[in-house]
């Protein structure tokens, strides 16, 4: 047996209230209106105004006659009023909860264009509001996803195509081997190797599979090894590569291979988009929190890019991203690992000008 609706219960629940309250005027009435008739006849009577002891019995009996008629087609006009406004209020609340049904329905067909209306009803507003908000980032994560897909298609298409190329001319001796032909062959295998890494890490990422091995670390060590090799790929004209520290920096409650992760993508996004000038690395305690901080001077970020640049599926530019090799998805696993040690991290760039990454660690 189905349930009753939304409507149906406000319906009914509206006419129970306007039964309950007319029963118990009813009751009340039936039981005092009685006495205070016949009180009323005497005190009538004690005035000498006129003498109806004789009549009090067939006054009384009539009065309780023309009382029930009343209290009777009281009953039912108020019945009838009663459940038109209940019904005219129930269709009223229910309005915007069938469109937002129907809209639902249309988004699981694959409709994220529709939107709910404004309502009457304060509460019902604010909630198709936050309904719309809902749909608008459903929209826009379906947009990037599918933007991503397609970048993840060409992405492919083009080692492989170039793979298949070499490995025919093989086959068919039109090339022969060699060293570097074989290690064109290895830089393709492994574009395809990361690009398969990064979106399995995303998905574990964005499902709380990562393994956190949170514990008491040094980050200087980490951060001196990482400087130095980063410097060893800079070229003579390229940028400069340094490291600001404290005398004393306490121990962070993290995950060393994790936090070289989060590092290792900041500061290799710096250097591939740093072609002069220089790249800072700064460590600092505040509070009860390690901050580290990634500053370069290089082609910087549209300030209207900057609150979706963690965001997954998104990327800013993609022909830039492209020509470099990157994903669009690294920054998101980076706030992801930051946010899973219980750290948060923060962006400021100007474009043209540079960039500032920097995320804090609890103190062990």
């Amino acid at each position: 047996m189905s349930k009753p609706s939304l409507g149906t219960r406000l319906f009914i629940s509206h006419l129970l209230v306007m039964i309950v309250g007319l029963g118990c005027f009813a009751i009340a009435a039936k039981v005092s209106s009685p006495r205070m008739f016949v009180l009323r006849l005497e005190q009538l009577e004690k005035r000498g105004l006129f003498t109806v002891r004789s009549a009090r019995t067939y006054l009384v009996d009539g009065f309780n006659i023309a009382w029930n008629i009343g209290a009777l087609w009281s009953l039912v006009l108020g019945a009838t009023a009663a459940g038109g406004i209940s019904y005219v209020a129930s269709k009223r609340i229910m309005k915007p909860l069938k469109q937002m049904k129907q809209i639902v329905q249309q988004f699981a067909a694959g409709d994220l264009g529709e939107r709910m209306p404004e309502s009457e009803i304060p509460e019902l507003n604010q909630l198709g509001v936050s309904f719309n908000s809902m749909a608008s980032s459903l929209g826009d994560v379906e947009t990037r996803r599918r933007d991503l897909i397609s970048d993840l298609t060409h992405e492919l298409r083009t080692p492989l195509t170039v793979m298949r190329g070499y490995l025919e001319e093989l086959a068919d001796g039109k090339i022969e081997g060699s060293p570097e032909l074989y290690l064109r062959l290895v830089r393709e295998t492994r574009r395809l190797e990361r690009l398969i890494s990064d979106l399995q890490q995303l998905s574990q990422a964005e499902a709380g599979y990562l393994s956190i091995n949170l514990q008491a670390v040094n980050l200087m060590p980490l951060l001196k090894s990482l400087v130095e090799r980063f410097q060893d790929q800079l070229l003579e004209e390229g940028p400069t590569i340094k490291l600001i520290y404290p005398k004393e920096l306490p121990p962070a409650l993290a995950d060393i291979d994790r936090t070289e992760q989060i590092l290792v993508n900041l500061l290799g996004n710096a250097v591939r988009y740093t072609k002069t000038g220089s790249i800072t690395v700064k460590a600092e305690k505040a509070n009860n929190q390690i901050w580290i901080e990634v500053k370069d001077t290089g082609i910087g970020i549209a300030h209207e890019d900057l609150p979706y640049i963690f965001e997954r599926f998104w990327r800013a530019d993609r022909s830039r991203c492209s020509n470099s090799g990157g994903t669009g998805i690294g920054l998101a696993i980076v706030r992801r690992l930051v946010e899973l040690q219980g750290g948060k991290i923060q962006v400021s760039s100007i474009l043209g000008k540079g960039s500032v990454f920097r995320f804090c660690l609890p103190t062990a």
